[in-house]
């Protein structure tokens, strides 16, 4: 239970890594409060959870939705510990428009940054807001191996991944500054068996055949797991990291070790 006692609110919380965590941290004893726009499936996943979870719709582009959110949780439970920003969208969802330097649209590449990086730029905002009246607290960002290398064909994705890595940091060194016990770091995963991958790995025999054809540039040869990921989160959320921040955590198969 190394997460008793503490209040965590997980953005993209529906389904994927967000899910995930919501479950690594409720299983070590948090308060979960589970985010998503997908409201039937997040209230669902919040009420399989039972006891110390709870959904409430949140779309991070908004402003007013972080403001309303951040503030529920504070007036049931006084405190907010940790906020995972996990929501986000690569842009090549139910697409086949480009997202190459050249030909991504204005309209697009807008969008994603939209998603992925003012959603995290809020939720810091509101997190630092909210875990001042305590002075202590602990904000993990998602980013993506592709915020560390370019990815031509998804320009978007890779900017606004990258600058979520920047902004961790300026995020923990303010805090810092402040004199806030609260830090921000960044897990940056690669090659995670998500749900996005489905349509790409099919579920007929040759199922097998394609994850390691996806897999074989990966040092470790094979894909990494949602619970994983979340065994990190719950790493940056526990007290045992007090001493962890402005950090970026690659768990990617040592994709970017060489």
């Amino acid at each position: 239970m190394r997460l008793a006692g503490k209040v965590a609110l997980i953005t993209g919380a529906a389904r994927g890594i967000g899910e995930g965590i919501a479950r690594a941290f409720h299983r070590e004893g948090a308060v979960v409060v589970l985010t998503d726009i997908q409201d039937v499936v997040g209230q669902a996943k919040a009420t399989a959870l039972g006891e110390r979870a709870s959904y409430s719709r949140l779309d991070v582009r908004l402003e007013a939705d972080w403001e309303r959110a951040v503030n529920a949780v504070l007036e049931q439970h006084s405190r907010i510990d940790v906020l995972v920003n996990n929501a986000g969208i690569t842009g090549l969802e139910g697409t086949s428009d480009p997202h190459d330097p050249e030909h991504t649209s204005l309209e697009t590449w807008r969008a994603v940054h939209a998603t992925n990086l003012e959603g995290v730029f809020l939720g810091c905002k509101h997190g630092i807001r909210a875990m001042r009246l305590r002075g202590t607290g602990s904000i993990i960002n998602l980013g993506s191996r592709s915020g560390v290398v370019g990815i031509p064909g998804a320009a978007a994705y890779a900017s606004s991944k990258a600058a979520v890595r920047n902004h961790t940091k300026s995020v923990a060194l303010y805090c810092a500054q402040q004199g806030l016990h609260v830090r921000c770091n960044v897990i940056q995963p690669a090659a995670i068996l998500t749900p996005m991958w489905e349509p790409l790995l099919g579920s007929g025999p040759d199922r097998a055949a394609r994850m390691a054809e996806y897999a074989q540039d990966t040092p470790l040869r094979r894909f990494g797991s949602i619970e994983e990921v979340a065994a990190l989160a719950v790493y940056l959320a526990a007290d045992e990291s007090a001493y962890t921040t402005g950090a970026e955590l690659n768990i990617d198969g040592g994709t970017l070790a060489g």
